[in-house]
């Protein structure tokens, strides 16, 4: 299909995969942020091209991964309650809470539906003015625009029976956080493309600033990844810092001012907690007091909900670049998409599922 394949031209890719080997005198250690990059390095097996040259570490990129568990458990309590529709994008269906997930409270009755926007969720609330309809508002700053874009027009829609469950994370203070962390030996960040796309990258000038790493905004497409990490690698070569722009055709330094508004207009800064990892300041969103009456936190009462997470399962260190899953002794064993016990297991981005779909039974595609 054209505008895909050709981000997909083997012979390009083998060139660049060739410069990339050429041009290293060392092996450097490259996070990249976004769990579709994930996906896209393991599933065309370029990690093992590099091996020697290039090792990928594998960060927090995934927003269902990270996710916690009492964010999970507040929905399942909240689409358990009678005269309440749940809706939720696919992915989180899965993901494990406490005790069972919200596939498993909709078989035992609760109304949850997938649905594919939040927009969905807001004609729901239209249709049925009978029904208290909650939508579970989990992203990076991809997804946050269309989310305060639905709680905006509930408000002036007056759809009282409209709220929002928010899980909205920030990728700028992740990568502090984990550029602080002791024993991080990161070279260089491939920063997320859509993230960009929405936000721009004047944050990333500000990371640069402070810890002296460099940065190269990445697409998901195999060679536009093979172009990013050359990029980088011929910065880290030269001994040189910077942020560039390998998604040109999508990402713009400023972003997407109209996106970038509608999220401060809607969505505050606040502490958050993510999955595996714990507490991490300023890196989530929450709804401002003026649109209070969505807040499904609050309109349900289910901030009380607080809930520790599995002993088992090692995602905050996958998560934070510190293990890969095969070092996980649940790999593939205890834990598979049908039984997992975290989310990077379960979501279409999530590290565990990457390695599983993809290394478990064969090699990656040609």
């Amino acid at each position: 299909m054209k505008f895909i394949d050709e981000y997909r031209n083997p012979h390009l890719a083998k060139n660049l995969v060739e410069y990339i080997r050429r041009r290293t005198t060392k092996e450097w250690n490259v996070m990249e942020i976004c769990g579709g990059q994930t996906h896209t390095l393991i599933r065309y097996g370029i990690d093992r091209l590099l091996e020697g040259h290039v090792n990928l570490i594998h960060g927090p990129g995934c927003p269902v991964c990270v996710t916690p568990v009492e964010k999970i458990d507040r929905a399942i309590e909240i689409a358990r309650m009678p005269h309440v529709i749940f809706t939720t994008f696919g992915d989180m269906m899965r993901v494990p809470g406490t005790d069972g997930d919200l596939l498993l409270a909709k078989a035992q009755g609760a109304d949850v539906r997938m649905v594919y926007s939040p927009m969905d969720a807001l004609r729901l609330a239209e249709r049925h003015p009978d029904k208290e309809v909650a939508f579970f508002a989990v992203g990076f700053e991809t997804t946050a625009p269309a989310n305060a874009m639905a709680i905006h027009l509930a408000r002036r829609k007056r759809l009282n029976n409209f709220s929002a469950l928010v899980s909205h994370v920030l990728v700028p203070p992740a990568i502090s956080f984990i550029m602080e962390q002791p024993d991080t030996l990161i070279d260089g960040f491939i920063a997320p493309g859509h993230v960009c796309t929405v936000m721009g990258y004047e944050e990333y000038e500000e990371l640069l600033k402070k810890y002296g790493i460099s940065f190269v905004i990445g697409g998901f497409e195999p060679l536009d990844l093979l172009l990013a990490l050359a990029m980088l690698v011929d910065m880290l070569e030269k001994g040189e810092v910077g942020v560039k722009n390998q998604y040109a055709r999508s990402v713009r330094r400023e972003g997407n001012p109209q996106a970038r508004r509608i999220i401060q207009e809607v969505f505050e800064i606040t502490d958050m907690a993510w999955r595996g990892i714990g507490i991490i300041p300023r890196s989530g969103m929450r709804i401002r007091e003026k649109y209070c009456q969505h807040d499904a936190e609050i309109k349900f009462g289910v901030s009380h909900v607080k809930k520790d997470e599995s002993p088992v399962c090692i995602a905050g260190e996958i998560l934070q670049g510190k293990k890969k899953p095969p070092d996980c002794p649940a790999f593939a064993t205890r834990c598979t998409p049908d039984n997992p016990l975290g989310a990077p297991m379960v979501s279409s981005e999530g590290a565990c599922a990457a390695y599983y779909l993809y290394r478990k039974s064969g090699n990656p595609v040609e």
